[in-house]
């Protein structure tokens, strides 16, 4: 975003929430509706199932499924999929991570309406040895929808180079099918599709800024790894297909929408993280965003010349510890972290030639790296349209849940 722009937005917002006492979050209505659209013209006709731990506010997330291009929700627990099924917000909720949780599962069992909306996510017979220990639990218990999560991490040279996230056991099709046929075995359980999240691509920024030679590196994995998945998850895909329909097969991530839309195995895409555009997806080439989500600090100090302290910010994300984990100023521009004390517990010293223009009481603009954790440091979200707060409405804190 040039400086102009940035400017126009520092004093759109500092106008719209001079009622407003920081910290506080806003979302810019309009950067998020963009950001919608160029996620669905990305993905280029195939479906988009938000990803509601990138959005974490009910409000937001039906608007979003209210736009063409999304369907359905990829839920990030399942009691969190249940009290989305239970307000209305979708009747097509797909739990991306497996649950240990009996009660939830024995919810999900003995509610016909939560049974019909829910899938749930398994990659062992562990799991579906729970699911039917809590359906058990229950009279005259529902079927229980499931999908089989498919590892989509990079490996080469033996398993010595492995790049993505360490998540489901279940690697090649004969994997697949062997815990397929075990879950058809069971007639408590329905498997209705499958699920392969290539994060190394997806999650994994290819043009990290002052790094041209790690770039470089992760692009030739990215390459690699992007040909090795869809080949693989074609091959899984129809090996399911030769026992049962599935329903849906989910792949990809804000930052892999082009490529994941491509492979004609994948039939829907779960995104969420470019409705917010956190600082993390300012690190890719092929696609850029307008940061949606801010949140605003009190300048409180003024310790000398170049510097200024707000009060509050230390909410840094999850990942591995490191820079780019923690928020980083936006406006005014020309700010920046102190590196020995970073964005602290109760106050972040922010240095720069612009902190000579701060007064106690005016705002700083942070962004967040990542996109929905934002949501667990407040309990709403002022939303606003051109220079005015047009509604202020509860994140899922703001609800009381935290299931996280």
């Amino acid at each position: 975003m040039t400086d102009g722009r940035r400017a126009g937005g520092l004093s759109r917002y500092d106008t719209a929430t001079a009622h407003l006492d920081p910290p506080f979050a806003i979302v810019d209505l309009a950067a998020f509706r963009a950001n919608a659209a160029a996620m669905v013209n990305r993905a280029g006709g195939t479906p988009i199932r938000l990803a509601s731990k990138s959005v974490r506010c009910r409000h937001l997330i039906e608007q979003a499924l209210r736009l063409d291009g999304f369907r359905g929700i990829l839920a990030y627990t399942l009691p969190e999929a249940l009290w989305l099924a239970a307000a209305g917000t979708s009747d097509d909720i797909v739990v991306a991570y497996p649950t240990a949780s009996l009660p939830a599962l024995a919810s999900l069992a003995g509610d016909a309406q939560a049974a019909t909306a829910i899938t749930v996510m398994v990659d062992c017979t562990d799991h579906l040895d729970m699911i039917e220990k809590a359906a058990a639990s229950v009279p005259d218990p529902h079927q229980v929808r499931v999908a089989i999560d498919i590892d989509a991490g990079y490996r080469a040279l033996g398993g010595w180079i492995r790049a993505g996230a360490r998540r489901s056991p279940v690697r090649t099709p004969a994997e697949a099918v062997e815990l397929a046929k075990a879950i058809m075995s069971r007639p408590r359980l329905r498997l209705v599709g499958l699920m392969a999240y290539e994060a190394q691509i997806a999650g994994v920024g290819d043009d990290p800024p002052g790094r041209p030679a790690y770039a470089r590196v992760i692009r030739f994995m990215q390459r690699r790894s992007g040909a090795e998945l869809a080949a693989r998850r074609a091959a899984v895909v129809a090996a399911i297909r030769g026992l049962t329909p599935l329903e849906f097969v989910n792949g990809g991530g804000t930052g892999s929408l082009e490529r994941t839309a491509a492979e004609s195995a994948v039939t829907e895409i779960g995104a969420g993280s470019g409705l917010y555009h956190p600082t993390l997806f300012d690190a890719y080439r092929g696609f850029s965003g307008h940061p949606a989500a801010l949140f605003a600090l009190p300048v409180v100090r003024r310790p000398g010349p170049g510097v200024v302290t707000a009060l509050g910010g230390g909410y840094p994300a999850s990942g591995p510890g490191s820079p780019s984990r923690v928020p980083a100023p936006y406006l005014p521009s020309g700010l920046r972290l102190d590196r020995d004390e970073g964005a602290g517990e109760v106050q972040t010293p922010l240095l720069g030639a612009a902190a000579d223009g701060l007064k106690i009481g005016d705002r700083v603009w942070m962004r967040h790296a990542k996109a929905g954790e934002l949501c667990e440091r407040f309990s709403e979200l002022h939303l606003i349209v051109d220079d005015a707060v047009v509604a202020t409405v509860p994140t899922y804190r703001g609800e009381g849940q935290t299931f996280l």
